[in-house]
């Protein structure tokens, strides 16, 4: 791959992050569920955990979207996904450590802010991002992939990354 290549898809990808992860778990909790009036106390454990979530989430994310791009040649956006199927990295260990940082990241933020409609803005995303990969995610990349989806789909963990055999 090119530098200009390089370059184009790096972008793309920080395009991506913005829009989709940068939405649901930047701009929408800080903007409609308290995260932009939150003040630390470093005396509260339950917001330590939170900070703690969240760091683990946006690493989790990175590490993901870095793979998407140095293996898949693909961004994180459905309109503009890896070419190539990506099982290396975390996505060895589940199906999905992408939407697992993400949820990670709003999960801490609830614990963060310590509101209910938080943690109830947490349980809708996860449900949807869930529909989402078995309605629309699954069925496409068993389609783009064939057996070697269906092969690494048997061994590895949509969630919860399952014991070796």
């Amino acid at each position: 791959m090119s530098v200009a290549e390089s370059l184009w898809l790096a972008l793309r990808s920080l395009l991506w992050t913005i829009l989709l992860p940068g939405l649901f778990a930047g701009f929408l909790p800080w903007r409609y569920f308290g995260l932009s009036q939150v003040v630390v106390d470093p005396g509260n454990p339950r917001q330590w955990l939170g900070l703690a979530a969240i760091g683990i989430g946006v690493v989790l994310l990175g590490i993901c979207i870095w793979e998407f791009a140095r293996r898949g040649r693909g961004t994180l956006a459905p309109v503009d996904p890896p070419t190539a199927l990506v099982v290396q990295g975390l996505y060895r260990y589940v199906r999905n450590p992408m939407y697992v940082g993400v949820s990670m990241i709003v999960l801490g933020e609830a614990l963060l802010t310590g509101a209910r409609a938080l943690l109830t803005y947490w349980a809708v995303w996860f449900l949807a991002a869930n529909l989402f990969v078995i309605c629309y995610e699954e069925p496409t990349l068993h389609h783009r992939f064939g057996p070697a989806y269906e092969r690494y789909r048997a061994t590895v963990g949509r969630w919860v990354p399952r014991r070796p055999r």
